[in-house]
């Protein structure tokens, strides 16, 4: 029996890193896996030691979708899903740059975990399906709000519908891979993104995600309002003066998050990664 955790998580740097773990399965995602997931996802949002999570998995394949081996669960399909859309909530909101490292397949729930990352870096070999159809299914996971916000309504439909397989150039030509890189060199490439998003200013990365996150469903009037907000929640951080300081010093600024009103002791941290202490 395969004794080890079906979810790995490794801290460094500021990045943590989950990683699915069933390659015998092309990392399916079953129950344990979901849980596991939204109970890492949720512990990222509250580590406040986390500046960025890159997603990824194991064996050579991101993700091959929910797990369908067992046949149907005996349990109502609501609580699965329950779990699903937690998990998927978890991912969009969390407060911290994502990135999904992704080589071999990426497909059904596994895809829309991709690509509900803010940054997608995918692997020539990469491959992609929405692949719900051919099961008998319909789109889950954000699928359905996802795609038509990055495709448009008509390509959605033509990747929900007919359930084709695209690779990983055609996938980022339609706005769903972020950048293509050879697979010898995703690991540094991944690193050095990363590297950058820890390094920026953490409460204003916070702010543009969830501006752009919620901007396609606003009005503009509802929009200017949330970008005045916003920058009053930049404005009252330490980063701002920082920022204009080392511009005016020419050296590169170290942003720490830390409100403006605080004291000029270094932030709390929490003590020790909880990484992996599920």
């Amino acid at each position: 029996m395969n004794e080890e955790p079906v979810l790995l998580c490794d801290d460094s740097g500021g990045v943590r890193t989950l990683t699915l773990n069933r390659p015998h399965r092309r990392n399916a995602i079953d129950e344990e896996l979901w849980r596991a997931l939204r109970d890492a996802l949720t512990d990222a949002g509250n580590d406040r030691s986390v500046r960025a999570l890159v997603l990824t998995g194991a064996g050579g394949a991101f993700c091959s979708g929910a797990d369908i081996s067992g046949g149907l669960s005996a349990a109502h399909p609501m609580y699965r899903m329950r779990t699903l859309s937690e998990v998927t909530l978890l991912l969009h909101e969390l407060p911290v740059p994502t990135v999904a490292r992704v080589s071999g397949v990426a497909v059904g729930a596994g895809w829309n975990l991709a690509l509900g990352c803010d940054l997608v870096v995918a692997t020539p070999q990469a491959r992609f399906s929405q692949i719900f159809a051919r099961r008998g299914l319909s789109l889950d996971c954000g699928g359905s709000w996802l795609l038509p916000r990055l495709v448009g309504l008509q390509q959605a439909k033509r990747l929900a519908l007919l359930a084709e397989t695209i690779d990983a150039e055609e996938a980022r030509s339609l706005n769903l891979v972020t950048w293509v890189v050879r697979a010898e060199e995703i690991d540094d490439f991944v690193a050095r993104l990363a590297a950058r998003l820890v390094a920026g200013a953490p409460v204003a990365l916070a702010q543009n995600k969830a501006l752009l996150n919620e901007g396609a469903d606003r009005t503009l009037r509802d929009a200017l309002a949330n970008e005045a907000r916003a920058q009053a929640v930049n404005f009252a951080t330490a980063d701002v003066p920082e920022a204009y300081s080392a511009f005016k010093e020419k050296r590169v600024p170290l942003f720490t998050g830390r409100w403006a009103g605080a004291s000029s002791r270094p932030s709390h941290r929490p003590e020790g990664s909880t990484c992996g202490k599920q």
